[in-house]
């Protein structure tokens, strides 16, 4: 048994990311082309790409928004020049905070980011000061209830790494990060729809924070997110939503 109030803060940062819509089709459009210009532009052939383009049909991006962002990393279509770039810091209470960003200005970021931690209660560290602390994963969220046994049972054979089950009933399914999508489909075919499931850098601690200090620091990554060069924000920090 692991987690504290994880179920409830899972559904206020769904409830939140929802909420954000409008950035999402901006930010699919630089990861789809980012990692076309990595991998190339065949989804058997490029892991990353085919999960970008899963995560821009989930979105419900039209397809030729898709391949057209496929097309400018390929270079077939001409495009900006994003290159990828991690900041890494400490929020309120010594949280740490992960920012990965794609950016064709790495000076506007960097100064951008270092505002939003300064202004915010934050400070901003050097590099590896705490990526140490997340893991890179895909994971899947089932509501308190599901059956516990055969969840497991399925998602080991499907190619888990790990199945944990939280105090409050939820369960998580663990999954290396490329191998999320045929995990997904293999547990929903078997009767197992996941409440959430993404593909990210998973705090392998918790510092938890109350009443100001989880105000200041929902604050501190709401700052961050809003930046336009920012793909996404990690924290160890679980907020209290009461």
């Amino acid at each position: 048994m692991a987690g504290h109030s994880k179920w409830a803060n899972i559904q206020h940062r769904k409830g939140r990311q929802d909420a954000k819509r409008g950035q999402v089709f901006t930010r699919l459009i630089k990861e789809i082309t980012v990692a076309a210009k990595m991998g190339g532009g065949d989804l058997a052939m490029n892991p990353r790409l085919r999960l970008a383009v899963d995560k821009g049909l989930a979105a419900n991006m039209p397809k030729d928004n898709i391949q057209r962002a496929i097309e400018r990393g390929t270079g077939t279509l001409e495009g900006v020049d994003y290159v990828e770039t991690r900041y890494e810091g400490y929020g309120i209470g010594g949280a740490a905070v992960m920012v990965d960003c794609l950016t064709d200005n790495k000076t506007r970021t960097v100064a951008d980011v270092r505002h939003a931690f300064s202004k915010y209660g934050g400070n901003m560290g050097t590099d590896g000061c705490v990526a140490f602390q997340f893991k890179h994963c895909g994971y899947l969220i089932f509501a308190p209830g599901t059956n516990e046994d055969a969840l497991m049972e399925a998602a080991l054979e499907a190619g888990a790494e790990d199945v944990v089950t939280n105090d409050d009933g939820s369960i998580e399914v663990i999954t290396p990060p490329y191998e999320f999508v045929g995990i997904r489909d293999t547990l929903e075919a078997a009767g197992f729809k996941a409440e959430m499931g993404e593909v990210s850098m998973k705090p392998q601690g918790e510092t938890e924070l109350l009443g100001d200090d989880a105000i200041k620091m929902q604050k501190l990554i709401d700052a961050l997110e809003s930046l336009d060069d920012v793909q996404d924000v990690y924290t160890t920090a679980v907020m209290d939503e009461e």
